[in-house]
């Protein structure tokens, strides 16, 4: 559920209408474009799976038989590599930083970016973004359309608290939290719904629908109406659960508005419908004084985003002649579960669709892979020419007398078997019965350099090239040489990215810190990549929201602060003492480092230490020039302020908490120490700890030669 959606309660006549609006959604799909029979078309080339001539299933029989004798028709691998290389690119582009979108601010609102990068490891972590991401970039190269859903979604989370009345405290007790956050997930483009009128690009904000369809058990359809907190009734939730067949929960699973599973692979290791893999029926009775419920196998949930007039379906919500985006959640298209309707802030279809080769032609746009698909069969059928003439030698062709000979002992497959003539070949020459066909091969061995010609152009029309693909080609370029003609032959890769980079990931930056900025609320975050624990405060980032840029691998924070000047910059104050007393050096550097991903703020000073500093040097000069000239000397030594003493404090007590050694009770001590105010007061989150004061050095009589240090 998405956190600050509004829920809405259906009649049944605006229930029945959003069920035939759903319907609809499919039909206009699937009768302007016949995707899902493209769709593996393109898969079954990328596997390398299209043979599927009687020839090739003969001769996989056979080997599967064990006769290793039988040559198969091998395809040649053109698409997959390409593509493979396409995704290495893109996510090396997007998906290498830590985290993935980083955010650049300006000096007064650090610690807001600070807050918010915390965010995004967190929730990019905890929501899988990286493998999301890489299936997303896959889709892309393979079918030129992809779509990400992106969400803000609260779902229940383990959790462990320290009970010393908990199994005497020897364990960590289970608690059960909310978890909330930014959530990335890649669409099956099989099971994916979309509105065909716009461009795919333009969806999120032109079009009127998109949605998907997944297949949940029994118990997953019951652990996601849990995760509505208690907004779906029991009647409703009771009508979801009966729906459908018998078996399937779908009485036509042929259907376009039903889940779709494509089979590619002849030899997968599943190879079972799983719509039917379990039975609830086999073994829960359907006794109503047991089991009141008539639970089905699988279920079909379909998640509709819509973007809708409120008052064509008869909802009594406010601003009804409005358009809203609702989101609709249909089980087995029969019962509508949940609705609800989005106040996200940036009002958008949160499903983004892109296309990575786009030239205007939108859905008639070939794809990576369909542009590598000619080249590929092409070389596949030089192969198997070479292929079939290696069986010709093997297992030569003649002409026979079949009243001398018969048809079985010919095509016997033993190749030493005795062959016995009919008795009409009796007293007549032998070498009369079989003439064998001269077996001549003249071209075969130019068929390996035409495909690997074919191959270059394979890699012409893609833009790749071995090196990109994993191969190292030799030569006698210098390295420098090298790498400009690599950097030259990356421009359409870039390209691709420079699309995907403002098609998708401008958008999806803008969700993501349009949701954070929305909906997250005050926590602790541990910062890995920072190592360190975050203060989340929502008021400071969204005073700071018009502040944001986030960025991401395409477009890094050093193209968003343009490090190489403010390294210039540094340098330029570093020799200049006129610029030293104009900037402040200290936080110039703590920005500069905090921006570049390396927070040491917790190593800076307090000001009334520095102030105190000041003061005992010169203390210490005027001390020691009275000794050097033997005048009495009576100014006292300056006191340490009594705010750096309890920072003192503080620091000890967390140093001790830290240490592996320490007791839960100084591990406590340390959280109170660090949670208390001045003057040892706490700031309600922590116990009071007495203030104290450091022992004080006394000023050192006339002549004598040493002096305190600090």
């Amino acid at each position: 559920m998405a956190s600050g959606a509004t829920p809405f309660r259906l009649s049944r006549e605006t229930s029945d209408a959003v069920l035939e609006y759903s319907r609809k959604t499919h039909t206009l799909l699937h009768n302007t474009w016949s995707i899902r029979p493209q769709l593996e078309i393109i898969d079954k080339e990328y596997m390398m799976e299209g043979d599927l001539t009687e020839e090739e299933r003969k001769a996989r029989q056979a080997l599967r038989a064990g006769d290793k004798t039988r040559y198969r028709n091998i395809t040649i691998p053109v698409i997959m590599p390409q593509v493979q290389a396409a995704v290495g690119y893109l996510s090396q582009v997007f998906c290498s930083g830590n985290p993935i979108f980083p955010v650049a601010a300006s000096p007064s609102y650090e610690d807001a970016a600070l807050q918010i990068d915390a965010i995004m490891a967190e929730n990019s972590k905890s929501a899988k973004w990286i493998r999301e991401l890489l299936l997303f970039f896959q889709d892309g190269m393979k079918y030129n359309l992809h779509a990400l859903e992106v969400a803000w979604e609260q779902r229940p989370v383990a959790t462990l608290e320290t009970d010393p009345s908990y199994k005497g405290g020897k364990e960590g007790k289970p608690k059960t939290t909310i978890w909330q956050g930014n959530v990335m997930r890649r669409m099956d483009m099989y099971n994916t719904i979309f509105d065909p009128r716009v461009a795919p690009c333009d969806i999120y904000r032109k079009g009127e629908f998109a949605g998907y369809i997944e297949l949940q058990s029994r118990v997953e359809l019951k652990r996601y109406i849990n995760s509505l907190f208690g907004k779906v009734s029991v009647v409703t939730a009771e009508k979801a659960f009966e729906s459908g067949g018998e078996t399937a929960g779908m009485t036509s699973a042929s259907s376009y508005a039903h889940y779709y599973l494509p089979q590619i692979n002849p030899a997968a290791l599943l190879d079972r419908n799983p719509l039917q893999s379990f039975d609830w029926l086999s073994w829960a009775t359907n006794d109503p004084r047991k089991n009141r419920i008539r639970y089905k196998n699988m279920y079909q949930k379909f998640i509709l985003y819509a973007r809708i007039l409120p008052n064509d379906f008869g909802m009594m919500v406010p601003e009804e002649n409005t358009p809203q985006v609702w989101k609709f959640v249909i089980i087995n298209n029969q019962v509508v579960l949940y609705a609800e309707r989005l106040s996200n802030a940036h009002d958008y279809i949160p499903i983004i669709f892109g296309q990575p080769l786009e030239d205007g032609l939108q859905f008639q746009t070939k794809s990576f892979a369909k542009n590598a698909l000619p080249f590929q069969q092409y070389q596949t059928a030089l192969w198997n020419a070479s292929t079939a003439s290696k069986r010709r030698a093997v297992m030569d062709r003649g002409l026979y007398d079949p009243s001398r000979v018969s048809e079985t002992v010919i095509n016997s497959p033993n190749p030493s078997a005795k062959m016995p003539v009919r008795p009409a070949a009796y007293g007549k020459p032998l070498g009369e019965a079989y003439y064998a066909i001269p077996y001549k091969d003249e071209l075969s061995q130019s068929f390996h350099a035409e495909a690997e010609l074919v191959n270059k152009f394979a890699d012409r029309a893609n833009g790749q090239n071995p090196p990109y693909q994993g191969s190292f080609i030799k030569g006698n370029r210098t390295k420098h040489e090298y790498e400009d003609v690599m950097g030259h032959a990356n421009w359409r890769n870039q390209t691709v990215a420079l699309l995907q980079e403002h098609q998708v990931f401008s958008t999806v930056k803008e969700v993501l810190l349009l949701n954070i900025l929305q909906f997250q609320d005050e926590k602790t975050i541990y910062s890995p990549s920072k190592k360190m624990h975050v203060e989340v405060d929502p008021l400071i980032l969204r005073q700071a929201a018009i502040e944001f840029q986030v960025a991401d691998g395409l477009v890094p924070t050093d193209k968003l602060m343009n490090i190489d000047s403010w390294q210039a910059f540094m340098q330029m104050i570093g020799s200049s003492e006129s610029l030293q007393q104009e900037y402040d050096m200290g936080d110039l550097l703590s920005y500069l480092m905090k921006m570049q991903g390396a927070d040491v703020a917790e190593f800076q000073k307090p000001k009334d230490l520095m102030l105190f500093q000041q003061q005992l040097t010169a203390w210490q000069q005027a001390a020691a020039m009275a000794t050097k000239a033997g005048t009495p000397f009576s100014t006292p030594m300056p006191q340490i302020p009594q705010s750096v003493i309890e920072e003192m404090q503080k620091k000890q007590a967390m140093d001790a908490a830290k240490k592996p050694t320490a007791s839960l009770q100084e591990q406590i001590a340390g959280a109170a120490a660090a949670a208390s105010g001045p003057s040892g007061k706490t700031n309600g989150t922590g116990t009071a700890t007495p203030s104290g004061t450091l022992p004080q050095a006394n000023p050192p009589a006339v002549g004598q030669t040493g002096v305190p240090n600090a």
